[in-house]
């Protein structure tokens, strides 16, 4: 009787676990660091758009992320100015499989929903864990943990994120690229009648509503900020307030809560896009870890989903080689890619500076925005098919 393959996944964020899952799943024996000493993640939301929700049926724990989040059944996005007067609305597509267009959920709630899959399917989880050393050995890897234990793994799965201690080992120095943007999110209670995703467009700002549970929405908000900038957790209410005081519509109560016991979260906004291959020995990249995006498009964690289901189905079908690592990362790149320059773009757009080209924007947006979100989503199933 031969051995399962023994796969490493390093991190346990929404790559990871995927991945960890989808392994699992296919009967390989999987085991999953994290370097956090316990469950804890930024509980900030995240809006799952019908691909990503694929790729969470393919994981098996669609369902549970339905019930965990909101789902807007009619795929609704209005799009506002500033003041909150009406731009477009903007309609996004099913998926393929039928799932719903958008589902906005808690980042807690959604790792909460993978961290039970993993616990049904048995995977061995160990926490305040990280890689010391890979060396290695024949066709597999010999780990060194921070716990001084040692075992040897078919392959290593690096989903340890956008600052993933990793990646140097695959592609050589290569640090995350700050943007020029950062990223405010707030959680407050919902109103019942806000049932939408909602923009609000603004000169050179832009700040999102979206509902992700029956009593919870989050405020994400987007502005340039320099390269380097901190703020003390404790400024955070006030710096959000400062930054987005020239919003009103639907978006002012939430801002005018902001206080010191407001669940806020700032963070800059970086890209990472490595170089093919994505793999060195037996040591693979997937997620943040190789192809890190901006926020822009909402597909940052379906890109790492897809990423954990391919993967899966590939070594599956034709098992743990350099061939079948290589050819993963010539699926997935350009996709990716894709990606990150379409949100890349739609960031630098947002960021127009001056009144006269907004309204020009916001003008073009009433012309063409469902003819864009079309041709986006099209062109992410033409090259799945591809």
């Amino acid at each position: 009787m031969t051995r399962p393959e023994r796969i490493l996944v390093v991190g346990a964020g929404i790559a990871g676990c995927s991945a960890a899952i989808a392994l699992a799943s296919r009967g390989f024996g999987v085991t999953l660091i994290e370097k956090q000493a316990e469950w804890r993640f930024q509980s900030s939301g995240i809006f799952i758009y019908g691909n990503g929700l694929e790729a969470l049926r393919a994981v098996g724990v669609l369902p549970r992320i339905l019930e965990a989040g909101f789902a807007i059944e009619d795929g609704r996005n209005v799009y506002l100015d500033h003041l909150g007067a009406p731009i477009v609305d903007v309609f996004y597509p099913r998926s393929q499989g039928g799932a719903v267009p958008i589902v906005g959920i808690k980042r807690s709630q959604m790792h909460r929903v993978l961290a039970d899959r993993l616990s049904a399917l048995g995977v061995e989880i160990r926490l305040a864990t990280t890689v010391e050393r890979i060396a290695a050995e024949g066709e597999r890897a010999r780990v060194l943990l921070s716990d001084g234990t040692a075992q040897a793994f078919d392959l290593v799965v690096g989903a340890d994120g956008i600052r993933s201690q990793l990646r140097e080992q695959v592609t050589g120095p290569l640090a995350p690229r700050y943007t020029g943007f950062g990223v405010w999110r707030s959680v407050h209670e919902r109103p019942r009648a806000l049932v939408a995703k909602i923009m609000l467009m603004g000169i050179g700002k832009r700040l999102g509503i979206m509902p992700i549970a029956d009593d919870r929405l989050y405020l994400f908000g987007t502005v340039a900020e320099p390269a380097g900038r901190w703020y003390p957790k404790e400024d955070w209410p006030a710096r959000m307030r400062e930054r987005f005081a020239e919003f009103g519509g639907p978006a002012r109560p939430f801002l005018d809560q902001l206080g010191a016991d407001s669940e806020l979260l700032y963070t800059a906004v970086e890209e990472v896009q490595a170089p093919l291959p994505w793999h060195a020995g037996r040591l693979l990249l997937i997620g943040d870890a190789a192809h890190a995006s901006t926020p822009f498009m909402g597909q940052g964690g379906a890109m790492a989903v897809e990423d954990a289901v391919v993967l899966a189905e590939m070594l599956a079908d034709h098992g743990i080689s350099d061939a079948t690592l290589r050819a993963f990362g010539e699926r997935r790149y350009p996709m990716c890619r894709f990606v990150q320059d379409a949100s890349r773009q739609v960031g630098e757009a947002g960021a127009v500076e001056d009144a006269a080209s907004c309204a020009l924007r916001n003008a073009a947006m009433r012309e063409g925005a469902q003819r864009q979100v079309d041709a986006f989503y099209g062109r992410l199933d033409a090259l799945r098919a591809a």
